[in-house]
């Protein structure tokens, strides 16, 4: 039975029921009325409540949204400029190449090479997006769907101790990489997205990836794609397959983790991933992923292209001269294409041609200095114990170490060893070297190169545990080899340009950076005489001119000078202009400074660049001021190519990364080369300054041939078959030795000696070893060419006459002097260079000379 009072009631009758019914209605009301009263209280406080929520969250929205915007103004405030991106070039590394286009250098800060987006395959760009960024062609700088995506793994990723997932776009890597930094913060982040999305807005998608693509770093010091295909493949970037492109595109997230040399497993795997969303992307075909999937990485760790094994000196000087004409930053990452005038093959043989006279000198007068160092000797023990020593700079690569294992009297036995080029196992090898070898030479020699007594046996040259350096022939041959002492400068030029072919600062660049063909100033010796002559030949004076060859005294502020010729007699008679030069006579020569004035010989000197400021005095007649093997090689060259200034060059052209030529080396005008073909050919003008005039110059280029037919240069021309000019020069002790040789094609100069500036020994002349070198050189240069003869200028009298030997020769001479050429009268006593009798009575004589002649 219910509780309910309602439902308890008895029901009405029939007549109560009409009349109940408004009771009930008003009943209800009013308990309707008194559950309201009830509830209104409740619902006040409930909108209360709510009001109150809603308050709150509409303050809380207001302060975000002010506290949003306060942090997107800190954020943005000082943005770097982004606008200069469009017109921005990644540095790049320069490149020197030689004249036959052989790379010859790079030089950089970074290893890197600009390539237009245009140029770079379409599956190496797509390898990157779909690595990097898959929306990078449709988002506007920042993909939503890719943070969120990444912030839902990185929750999921929780306490798993992996790394968080990033969502940068390709276009905020940029903006991280050029303009932001890479500080990891929130305010960084939010000013690389506002970055993003103005670039975006600013720059087409292409130039967005250009920049990317060459100036993301990809490990093994390459920035860009281009550096990167050629460091670790070898390639360029079209030679790519698809799993190298691929394995590129693996590299920015972490360059050195993904090094397939340090981490073969976690390359390829990162390698595959790429691929397989290269194939998600729908670049490739899943047949074309599997395919390369298969593919090992094959990685040439090369590290830079194959250059020029020769002209490291050559290409310093390049180098300085970028910098002093360019600036450093520019030269290092300007991104310069040098075309400059090395001959390779020339370069080669004229290193080759002073590195034997270098060795030829010291096996005749070097001594023997001694072993590398001292390592164990024994059966099991001298292999590792060779192996870890290291090579001493300036040995040459064909040479090998080698250990002594033991000496007999007449041999010692060396154990070395072989490393296969196609890099096999070290093999060892074992030989014997000769006491017969070594007897020859190999005087023991101190620090100040004082030779001891020859060796009697072998253990007098070399013991147990001597380290040595060696060369082994073909025939099975050891030879004993060390590092000269002595040095040595080469240059090689065209006479017609100036163009410096070849160059050779010294033994090696490795031993010495110092280039003594460029830095070196050493006194010239008797190669100077010729610009003490050439005055007088400008004066007119003929080449058959007589010049006393007899002591002579001159006060100077320190005292009397006694000059005197090499061999230190004088024949108290008379000899040419040329015999004078012919025999380097130093008596004539002193006595035509004399009488030309030191003043004009000064001037020469300047004329030519050989000692731009001469001092004045009578000794600098003789050579012993200070100039270089450069400036020496310029000033000849005016002899061979009509008296015109010669200003050596070792760059041709530079050309900036667009190939725009910034500099060129024209020392001809050319009017009319930017006309239309229809104006006929243009004129090419030469515009050097003309330093002599040309029957000087011939003159003197004839009287050097002399020096070579019957003269101190007889060694430079033996067995060439061709017109040959030049001087030699030695120096006061025979500190310096040097030779000067020239043909119509080719100037080499060259210097010999200590750098200490010790005696190279009495009886080392110029003409013996810098003239076998420049021998040497010039027959490289001459090889399978016809012997081209000196030019005569309009103008010059050629006149068949004889020598003071009788033997005929050709002498030039000026319009209206020729008639001096007269034979010997015959008789007299030899003269300095015991070669010449009296000379001949000579017509013509300017009365200026004053009766010496």
């Amino acid at each position: 039975m219910s509780d309910d009072p309602r439902r308890a009631r008895p029901p009405l009758s029939g007549d109560e029921a009409p009349a109940a019914a408004p009771r009930r209605a008003a009943n209800r009301a009013a308990r309707r009325a008194a559950e309201r009263e009830t509830r209104r209280p409740r619902r006040r406080w409930l909108r209360r409540i709510v009001g109150g929520v809603a308050g709150i969250g509409m303050v809380a929205v207001v302060l975000a949204g002010v506290g949003a915007y306060g942090a997107f103004e800190v954020a943005t405030r000082d943005l770097p400029d982004y606008k200069w991106l469009e017109d921005y070039q990644p540095p790049q590394m320069s490149r020197i190449y030689a004249a036959d286009s052989q790379l010859m250098a790079e030089l950089a800060a970074e290893r890197r090479v600009f390539v237009p987006i245009d140029a770079i395959p379409p599956l190496v760009q797509q390898a990157f997006i779909s690595a990097e960024d898959q929306n990078f062609r449709t988002h506007g700088g920042v993909d939503l769907f890719a943070i969120a995506r990444a912030a839902i793994t990185n929750v999921e990723q929780i306490g798993s101790g992996r790394r968080a997932v990033g969502a940068s776009t390709i276009t905020q890597q940029v903006a991280k990489n050029m303009l932001t930094g890479a500080d990891r913060t929130m305010l960084r982040k939010v000013r690389e997205a506002v970055l993003a999305n103005r670039i975006e807005s600013a720059m087409s998608k292409d130039r967005i990836l250009e920049i990317y693509l060459n100036e993301i770093f990809l490990g093994q010091q390459s920035y860009g794609v281009a550096a990167a295909a050629w460091n670790y493949f070898n390639k360029s970037l079209n030679d790519l397959s698809i799993a190298e492109m691929a394995f590129l595109g693996a590299l920015p997230k972490a360059p050195n983790n993904y090094n397939p040399a340090k981490y073969p497993e976690a390359a390829k795997a990162r390698r595959d991933w790429v691929i397989d969303r290269m194939a998600e992307d729908g670049a490739i075909t899943r047949a074309q992923a599997d395919s390369a999937k298969a593919e090992p990485i094959r990685s040439q760790n090369r590290g830079r292209p194959d250059v020029l094994a020769v002209g490291r000196y050559f290409t310093e000087e390049v180098r300085r001269e970028l910098i002093s004409r360019f600036g450093e930053e520019q030269t290092n990452m300007g991104g310069l294409v040098v075309r400059t005038s090395l001959e390779p093959k020339l370069q080669a043989a004229t290193e080759k041609a002073l590195r034997d006279g270098l060795n030829e000198y010291d096996r005749r007068r070097g001594g023997w200095r001694g072993a590398v160092t001292q390592i164990a000797y024994g059966q099991t023990e001298w292999m590792p114990a060779l192996a870890a020593t290291a090579r001493p700079p300036g040995m040459l690569a064909e040479w090998k170490l080698a250990v002594v294992t033991g000496v007999s009297d007449r041999e010692a036995r060396l154990g070395w060893v072989d490393r296969p080029d196609n890099g096999g196992a070290p093999q060892p090898r074992q030989g014997s070297l000769s006491f017969g070898e070594v007897s020859g030479w190999a005087r023991p020699a101190d620090k100040n190169g004082r030779l001891g007594a020859a060796p009697r046996r072998m253990s007098d040259v070399v013991k147990p545990g001597d380290v040595v350096m060696i060369e082994t022939g073909s025939n099975g041959r050891i030879a004993l080899r060390q590092i000269p002492v002595v040095e040595g400068a080469v240059v090689a030029l065209d006479p017609a340009t100036g163009r410096v072919m070849a160059m050779a600062g010294g033994w090696s660049f490795d031993m010495s950076v110092f280039n003594r063909a460029t830095q070196a100033m050493r006194q010239p010796g008797s190669s100077f005489k010729p610009f003490v002559y050439l005055p007088a030949l400008e004066m007119g004076i003929p080449p058959n001119q007589q010049l006393l060859d007899a002591p002579l005294e001159v006060m100077t502020p320190q005292g009397p000078w006694r000059p005197g010729n090499y061999d230190g007699r004088a024949s108290g008679g008379y000899v040419t202009i040329r015999a004078a030069l012919e025999k380097s006579l130093n008596l004539p020569t002193v006595r035509m400074a004399q009488e030309v004035g030191i003043d004009k010989v000064a001037d020469t000197a300047a004329r030519f660049g050989v000692i731009p400021n001469m001092p004045r005095v009578l000794s600098m007649a003789l050579g012993a001021g200070e100039t270089t093997v450069i400036r020496m090689a310029g000033a000849y060259a005016a002899f061979a190519n009509g008296g015109r200034q010669v200003t050596p060059t070792l760059i041709d052209s530079v050309q900036d990364r667009l190939g725009h030529a910034v500099w060129r080396n024209n020392i001809r005008a050319c009017a009319g080369c930017e006309a239309d073909v229809t104006a006929g050919p243009p004129t090419l003008t030469d515009e050097r300054k003309q330093i002599t005039d040309p029957i000087a110059a011939y003159q003197m280029t004839n009287i050097l041939t002399g020096v070579i037919q019957r003269g101190t240069g007889a060694k430079v021309g033996a067995g060439l078959d061709r017109p040959i000019a030049g001087k030699s020069g030695t120096s006061n002790d025979f500190k310096d030795n040097w030779f000067v040789g020239f043909t119509p094609d080719i100037v080499v100069a060259t210097w010999f000696g200590f750098d200490d500036s010790r005696s190279l020994g009495n009886g080392e002349t110029g003409g013996g070893n810098a003239g076998g070198i420049v021998h040497d050189v010039l027959a490289a240069a001459l090889e399978g060419s016809p012997p081209v003869p000196f030019r005569a200028p309009p103008g010059v009298a050629l006149v068949r006459t004889t020598d003071f030997n009788g033997a005929p020769i050709t002498e030039a001479f000026r319009p209206g002097t020729e008639n001096s050429a007269r034979p010997p009268s015959g008789g007299g006593g030899g003269g300095g260079g015991g070669d010449y009798g009296s000379a001949p009575t000579a017509s013509a004589v300017d009365s200026s000379l004053g009766g010496l002649y």
